[in-house]
């Protein structure tokens, strides 16, 4: 058996900037991966890092140059089109508040500045107890346990440290988006790439859409958006790329053929990634010795603040340890106290977004909030890889 002073469960945005923040303070962790290796698995899209949590978050990590080094220039641009491929609108990305990144890139300048072994791959977490006092014993999938003073949970949605403290669940929202991939988009599919143009598309309507971001390598990357039980989305065989492709594509008969490409001519099979949320505002109570960081604590539908969010709430965690030296419960009263509120006012926007882009109202909803508010040209976020 091992013991560790900090345990971080979950190798995403979150967990490693709070790994990353503690080693700027002096104060060491262990950061346990399910995953076999960084690159193990893609992990998502674009992501927009907002000045006001995000990039605050990278700052605390020391990590501003790195973060400024892989910016997708141009890439906050933003179109709408209808779905004939109407031009309705087409905002130039002109601002560096919030600034667009590839999640894989930004993961691995976090991975790139914590020492060799913080990391420990290839151990997915089969169970979690509490031992008392603030103490709890982890075991893993080989065999192994560790028990710890502090753990965190950053493991997602389904996070296996969570009902230490709640007993919710994350519910489907009733909305999926299927993840497909376009690749030398110019020269392959230049009807497409110049539908999509330098940065975001989106083609929205009641019920379902499409959204798409160019990637850098002349990738679009693409969500097609459908509002539809879980029981319709299992009777899609998702292991016959080519039949749910073809199945996918049948919803959006009629659309131009240069839109319906993002689909039906997809280069990577096609995944299906149903929206989960957790209840509006989810909090508990203190429990010694856990908490939660990122979409373990508050799940909420993509709205360009998940990844900004989980990386705030690394660095407050990370600062508020730091702060009560030898006093866990004090460190995690004061992050839980102020990341309570601060999630909370998400979950409003979050449904607002999702309802803009495929409510009754769509697209006129969403024009009406892209005009009316400079900072909304961000994308909602893509849901990461679970």
């Amino acid at each position: 058996m091992t013991t560790t002073p900090v345990t971080i469960i979950g190798a995403g945005l979150g967990g490693l900037t709070l790994a990353r923040v503690l080693h700027v303070h002096g104060i060491a962790s262990t950061v346990y991966e399910s995953d076999p290796s960084a690159a193990a698995r893609t992990q998502g899209g674009q992501l927009d890092i907002h000045e006001e949590d995000g990039q605050r978050a990278l700052a605390d990590a020391g990590l501003t140059d790195e973060f400024h080094a892989i910016i997708h220039e141009g890439a906050d641009a933003a179109r709408v089109l209808d779905e004939n491929g109407e031009l309705l609108l087409d905002a130039p990305g002109d601002s560096l508040a919030r600034p667009e990144v590839l999640r894989g890139d930004l993961r691995q300048i976090l991975l790139d500045s914590l020492p060799d072994g913080t990391v420990q791959w290839g151990r997915k977490v089969t169970g979690v107890r509490s031992l008392g006092e603030g103490r709890h014993e982890l075991s893993f999938a080989d065999g192994s346990t560790v028990t710890t003073g502090l753990l965190v949970g950053a493991d997602g949605a389904w996070s296996r440290v969570r009902p230490l403290l709640s007993d919710a669940r994350p519910e489907y929202v009733g909305t999926t988006f299927v993840e497909t991939y376009l690749h030398d988009v110019d020269v392959r599919h230049p009807a497409t790439a110049a539908a999509v143009g330098p940065g975001a598309l989106y083609v929205l309507t009641p019920g379902k859409g499409i959204t798409a971001h160019r990637e850098a390598g002349d990738v679009l990357h693409t969500y097609v958006q459908l509002n539809r039980s879980a029981e319709w989305f299992a009777e899609i065989d998702f292991a016959d790329a080519d039949a749910a492709r073809a199945r996918i594509a049948t919803e959006y008969e009629g659309w131009a053929p240069h839109l319906t490409a993002l689909i039906t001519e997809g280069e990577t099979a096609p995944v299906a990634r149903m929206i989960h949320t957790l209840p509006d505002g989810h909090r508990w109570d203190r429990v010694p010795g856990v908490t939660l960081l990122g979409d373990a604590a508050h799940l909420m539908p993509p709205s360009g603040d998940g990844a900004n969010l989980a990386m705030f709430d690394g660095a407050e965690l990370g600062k508020a340890i730091a702060a009560h030296p030898g006093d866990v419960e004090a460190a995690l009263t004061a992050y839980e106290e102020a990341m309570f509120p601060r999630s909370a006012a998400f979950y409003e926007d979050a449904r607002e977004i999702l309802d803009l882009c495929l409510g009754d109202n769509a697209p006129n909803g969403f024009l009406d909030f892209f005009n009316g508010a400079p900072e909304a040209s961000e994308a909602p976020e893509t849901p990461e890889a679970p």
